[in-house]
């Protein structure tokens, strides 16, 4: 699928890696899809068709935050679509009922997820095949696509163990971490023993010490890519 002029595309998360990373994936589509803006912790302020919210280390679902980004995005006359690994599809239909035209899985390829993306803003409702379950088994995800990238990649953490550490250093429990990334305490309670073991640290203070000097923290930015 094609469109006469690239569409224009704002990345959301609260991470500057995650949004460059996946900027950059998306690079050599530039006559498909043009980055205009990348929105980190802050509101989108350019004219875009598309605003594509990465889901690492959010809340997840038919929440308040979803709601009043889909409302902002909107208001604007855009489209807005989750970018997620987590394809429960429970938290996919929560997210359709908070207001999201599409919900796409970060195990696509750059290439699958442009045209993904063309879709959304053509009015078409994308969603992940239905009939397989959310990453729920405490499984390593180092299959994701390659538009995919997140802190502490470089130092072996899979996208669900740096994102259970990015969450430990917003101060959140094992149980409202499960809460918010859909998962059962069980997976969230592997998926951080198994980051405690590759950063080689012991107790939760070890792991926000480490996280907190390592880029887990929330950052705070806009990056415009074209006047």
């Amino acid at each position: 699928m094609s469109t006469d002029s690239p569409i224009r595309l704002a990345i959301v998360n609260d991470y500057e890696l995650v949004v460059k990373g996946l900027a950059g994936a998306l690079a050599p589509f530039a006559d498909r899809v043009e980055v205009v803006e990348l929105a980190v912790n802050v509101p989108v302020e350019s004219d875009v068709d598309v605003v594509l919210f990465d889901s690492f280390a959010q809340t997840q679902g038919a929440c308040t935050e979803l709601r009043d980004l889909v409302h902002e995005v909107g208001s604007a006359g855009a489209r807005l679509a989750v970018y997620s690994w987590n394809v429960d599809e429970a938290l996919v239909q929560d997210s359709l009922k908070a207001g999201a035209s599409g919900y796409l899985a970060k195990s696509m390829s750059s290439a699958d997820l442009v045209e993904s993306i063309e879709r959304v803003h053509a009015g078409a409702r994308v969603v992940p095949p239905m009939g397989r379950g959310g990453d729920d088994e405490g499984t390593e995800d180092d299959a994701s696509g390659d538009a995919v990238s997140w802190p502490g990649r470089d130092l072996g953490l899979s996208g669900r163990e740096s994102e259970m550490l990015a969450l430990i250093v917003q101060g959140l429990t094992n149980q409202e971490i499960a809460e918010r990334t859909y998962l059962s305490i069980n997976s969230v309670k592997t998926y951080i023993r198994t980051a405690y073991r590759k950063l080689e640290v012991t107790s939760r203070s070890q792991a926000v010490a480490y996280g907190m000097s390592h880029g887990f923290e929330p950052d705070r930015s806009r990056m415009l890519q074209r006047d």
